[in-house]
Order: C-alpha cells, then sequence, then structure tokens
C-alpha cells in the first residue's frame, strides 16, 4: 500500500528519536557511572563475538537467547559495536508501520490509524528500550509481522512467522490454541462438529507451525546439542529468579530458595497462568488482536518473573484493540496513570534496596503484589469495554 505523508512524517520522526537516543547513549556510557546501554547488549555483543570465531555462543554465560540472535549481530565485532542497537530500533518502529498496516486494513480510518501507531512509536518505554539495546523489538516484530500474515489469511506465511517467533522467545506458545480457534471459525457446528475438531485451516496452521519449530530447533540442537535447549527453552521454564523483580511470586520464591519443594512450588506457579490464558482464548478467538493482548497481559502479570521489558509483550498488541474499547480518555488515562504509579511505588524500595543496601525486601513485595492488584484491574477493565469488531473479514481466503 502507498503510505500517505502523515505516517511517513511519524515513521521517519520515531527512527530519528530513536537513533538520538543512541548517540546520547553513547555519551553517557562514557560519562556516567549509570550506564545507558543494557547489560543484555554485552551478552549479545561477547557471544556474537564467540559466533565470528566458530565457536558456540553460549561460551558466554547467562547468553539465554537463541542462535540466531548472536549470528545476526556479528556485525557487532567488525563494523560497529552500535550495529545491534540500530537494528534493534529499526524493527521497533517497522512495528509502528504495522499497527498503521492492520488498522488502516480493518476500515479505521486514517487519522485513527496513524494515532494508533503513534501510541507504539512514541511510547517512551519501547524506545527506551529498543535504544539500549534490548532485544524486545524482534519478537513485537514478529508477533506483529504473524498477526499481519493472518489477518490475510496467508495461513503458511502466518504459521512459519509465528513458529520463528516461538523459536526466539518461548511466551507466543500462550497464542496457539486461540489461533487455532480462529481457524476453526468455518466449523459447521450445526452438523455436529465440534469446535475443537481439526479442519483444513487449522490443520495447515498446525503441521506448518509444528514443522517449522521442529527444524528450526533441531538445527541448532544439531549445531550447539544440548546448550542450546537448557539455555534457551529449559532454562525459562524451570527458572525461579530470586533478584527482585515486579511478579507478586518473587518474595514467596526469594524465601523457599533452599527449600525441597522450591521446585514444585515454581512449576506451580505455571497453573494460573494456564488456566487463565485457556479461558481468554477460548472467550475472545473471533478477534485474535483481544486475545493475544489479554494472553499476553495475563502470562506477563501471573509470571514468575517479570520485568519492564516483559511490558513491551503486550504493549505492542495494545494499539490494535484500542478502536474496539468502548472507554472514555478521563478512564483511560486515569488507568494508565494508575499503572505508571504502581511501577513507581514499586521502583522506590527497589532503588533502596540495590543503591543504597537497605534490606526492603519486605517492602518491594508488598509494591509487587499491588501493581499485581493494578494489573487485575486494568485486564477487568479492559475487558468490561471491549466490543466485538470482526476482525480480518474483508480478505478473501487465499491459500
Amino acid at each position: 500500500m502507498v503510505l500517505r505523508w502523515e505516517i511517513r512524517i511519524a515513521l521517519s520522526l520515531a527512527l530519528f528519536i530513536r537513533t538520538g537516543m543512541i548517540l546520547y547513549g553513547v555519551w553517557q556510557d562514557k560519562t556516567s557511572i549509570v550506564k545507558f546501554t543494557d547489560v543484555d547488549y554485552t551478552v549479545f555483543t561477547d557471544a556474537a563475538e564467540y559466533v565470528t570465531e566458530g565457536l558456540s555462543p553460549y561460551n558466554r554465560s547467562t547468553y539465554r537467547y537463541t542462535p540466531i540472535l548472536a549470528w545476526m549481530l556479528q556485525p557487532n565485532t567488525f563494523i560497529s559495536p552500535l550495529f545491534g542497537k540500530l537494528i534493534f530500533v529499526i524493527f521497533d518502529v517497522l512495528c509502528g508501520y504495522f499497527i498503521y498496516v492492520m488498522m488502516m486494513a480493518e476500515q479505521t480510518g486514517e487519522s485513527r490509524s496513524l494515532l494508533c501507531a503513534s501510541v507504539w512509536l512514541f511510547n517512551p518505554l519501547p524506545i527506551a528500550v529498543s535504544s539500549r539495546g534490548n532485544a524486545e523489538s524482534i519478537m513485537a516484530f514478529l508477533v506483529l509481522f504473524s498477526l499481519r500474515l493472518f489477518q490475510q489469511n496467508r495461513i503458511i506465511l502466518g504459521a512459519l512467522i509465528y513458529a520463528l517467533s516461538v523459536h526466539v522467545k518461548i511466551y507466543p506458545l500462550t497464542y496457539c490454541f486461540a489461533l487455532y480457534l480462529y481457524y476453526s471459525r468455518d466449523v459447521d457446528l450445526s452438523q455436529g462438529r465440534k469446535r475443537l475438531w481439526l479442519c483444513r485451516d487449522n490443520a495447515l496452521l498446525v503441521l506448518v507451525a509444528s514443522l517449522t519449530f521442529v527444524i528450526l530447533t533441531g538445527s541448532c540442537y544439531q549445531k550447539y546439542g544440548w546448550d542450546f535447549l537448557q539455555e534457551t527453552y529449559l532454562y525459562h521454564i524451570i527458572r525461579r529468579d530470586i533478584r527482585h523483580n515486579f511478579s507478586v511470586y518473587f518474595y514467596m520464591l526469594y524465601l523457599t530458595a533452599n527449600s525441597p519443594y522450591s521446585a514444585a512450588i515454581g512449576i506451580a506457579a505455571f497453573l494460573p497462568q494456564l488456566i487463565l490464558i485457556i479461558l481468554c482464548s477460548w472467550k475472545y478467538y473471533k478477534d485474535p488482536p483481544m486475545a493475544l493482548f489479554l494472553n499476553t497481559f495475563i502470562f506477563v502479570t501471573f509470571n514468575k518473573v517479570c520485568t519492564s521489558q516483559y511490558f513491551l509483550w503486550y504493549l505492542c498488541l495494545l494499539p490494535l484493540i484500542l478502536p474496539s474499547l468502548r472507554m472514555s480518555f478521563k478512564k483511560g488515562l486515569t488507568l494508565t496513570a494508575v499503572w505508571l504509579l504502581g511501577q513507581g511505588i514499586w521502583m522506590l524500595p527497589a532503588y533502596y534496596l540495590e543503591f543504597e543496601g537497605m534490606n526492603s525486601f519486605i517492602w518491594i513485595w508488598v509494591a509487587g503484589i499491588l501493581f499485581f492488584l493494578i494489573n487485575i484491574a486494568v485486564i477487568a477493565a479492559i475487558m468490561d469495554s471491549y466490543v466485538y469488531t470482526p476482525w480480518g473479514q474483508i480478505y478473501q481466503k487465499s491459500e
């Protein structure tokens, strides 16, 4: 599609702001004790250097990502250490492009589509995260790209990109049930068939996505062996992070770190996520952006570990559902302010723990509970104000 000048200016300005932040970060890293660059970016770069030497990226301790990321960032070592940051901000801006395109395809209108894209493009959180060298923009891009393909009913390509997103980071696996049900929409229930039964579309989705994931994972396993499986997948499943974070489970996991039941406690924490994700998938599958947004929001809110970068997982989907929310601007602004306030309250005792050495664990936990309740209230308000609008109906079947 031909982009109007308004969105071109918005995309250009968003890229300019992020590039400026990268250059500012170079200055801050040289002049300040508090570094601008995300510590994970150093891990990515070190892993990429190992790859350029023909070694495993997992030789770098704490590298717990797909080797694809290390392969992508090899130019960090021989072109510029800023190469990866530029890649991340480009993916970040492309997310805004996909939001705009999907909104326009749903006939939302030029001004509202531009507004929805701007909610992402000029959000300080994704701007800061991508320019500091965090790779979450790649995940947002893959999720939005797959949604765009599904919107066009391009099941095979959509399944390929979706499988790639699960390979890169496992959390999009929470979308599989909603997508399966969405592609069961043509099942003739009047003939006694069940929504869960296989039909052409959902069978194609399952087959292509599963085969793609197996090929990607099998290829990486063949090259890097058990280290790949352990660091990329198993670590995140059995992980019990006792460092302070937003998770409501943080203090419990901290206190039970040496308990013989700690592993069981960690696994049990998945149950609320699983139950709620299944229920939301069943209720909202006809509108994939809404289903995926709620599933991601729930997954992050109830997760054993929750940091600020996780918020991007659902914030990239938020613009897609805004036209379906019958919520006043005042209420939306209030919910946003309360959500931000919850983070600020948590950050105060976290600051005293990390920078002043105070034993503020109990206050971090209390603040985490408050933020958890705020998130629940936000989710409930969004569900309450949601009005179903058909999604992807304007495209004819093309596969």
